[in-house]
C-alpha cells in the first residue's frame, strides 16, 4: 500500500491542532533504535526566531525526555478526520498511561509506522496530521517560578515513576517544524 503525504502549511490546520492538543497527541521520538510515543496535552504552536515552531513541555524523569537529549528529533502525530478515530484514541490511550521504558506501547497500540521525510522519528498513519521538529532551544521550567494556581501539576513527594502529576518539573522542547503533511492513502 503506497502512503501519500499531502503537504501542507501548517498554520493552516492551527485550529485543528490546538483543538486536538488537550484531548491528547502523540509525540514520537527514536533513538538507538528505540521508538517511543507518549501523549501530550500540553503544546503551543506559533512562531519564533522567524519559524514555526511546536514548543511541547515533557517532564523531566519520562523515557520521551531521555530519548530527546540524545537526539532532539521528534513528530507531531495528530488525529484528523474520522477514518481511523477509534485506533487514534486507543493510541493515545496506551500512550499516555505507560512508560516506553518498560513497555513497546507502538505495537500495543497496533499502529502503523511510516518513514519521517527529514527527521529520524516516524509519523503514524493513524494520527495523520504530522509535524516534523527539531529541537531549537530547551529550557527547564522552574517549579518555584510556576504561580501556585499550578502547583496541583506538581505535588511533591510523587515520583517521576507516576504518569500523572508529579514532582518533576517540565522540560520546554521548542522544535522547528520542518515538515507538515496529512499521510493519506
Amino acid at each position: 500500500m503506497i502512503r501519500l503525504k499531502r503537504e501542507i502549511e501548517v498554520f493552516d490546520y492551527a485550529g485543528e491542532i490546538l483543538k486536538a492538543l488537550p484531548k491528547g497527541i502523540l509525540l514520537t521520538t527514536e533513538a538507538e533504535d528505540c521508538i517511543n510515543a507518549m501523549t501530550i496535552g500540553w503544546g503551543t504552536l506559533g512562531i519564533e526566531w522567524g519559524v514555526p515552531i511546536f514548543a511541547a513541555y515533557i517532564r523531566e524523569g519520562r523515557f520521551t525526555n531521555d530519548l530527546l537529549q540524545r537526539t532532539g528529533d521528534f513528530t507531531v502525530c495528530i488525529p484528523f478526520g474520522e477514518k481511523y478515530a477509534k485506533a487514534a484514541t486507543k493510541a493515545i490511550g496506551i500512550c499516555g498511561s505507560r512508560s516506553g521504558r518498560d513497555a513497546d506501547k507502538l505495537a500495543q497500540a497496533g499502529v502503523t509506522l511510516v518513514d519521517a521525510d527529514i527527521v529520524r522519528p516516524p509519523a503514524i498513519k493513524e494520527l495523520p496530521l504530522t509535524l516534523e521538529c527539531r529541537t531549537v532551544f530547551t529550557q527547564t521550567q522552574p517549579i518555584k517560578n510556576i504561580s501556585d494556581k499550578f502547583s496541583k501539576f506538581y505535588p511533591q513527594g510523587v515520583d517521576s515513576s507516576n504518569t500523572g502529576a508529579n514532582e518533576d518539573p517540565h522540560v520546554a522542547y521548542y522544535g522547528e517544524i520542518l515538515k507538515a503533511y496529512i499521510i493519506e492513502e
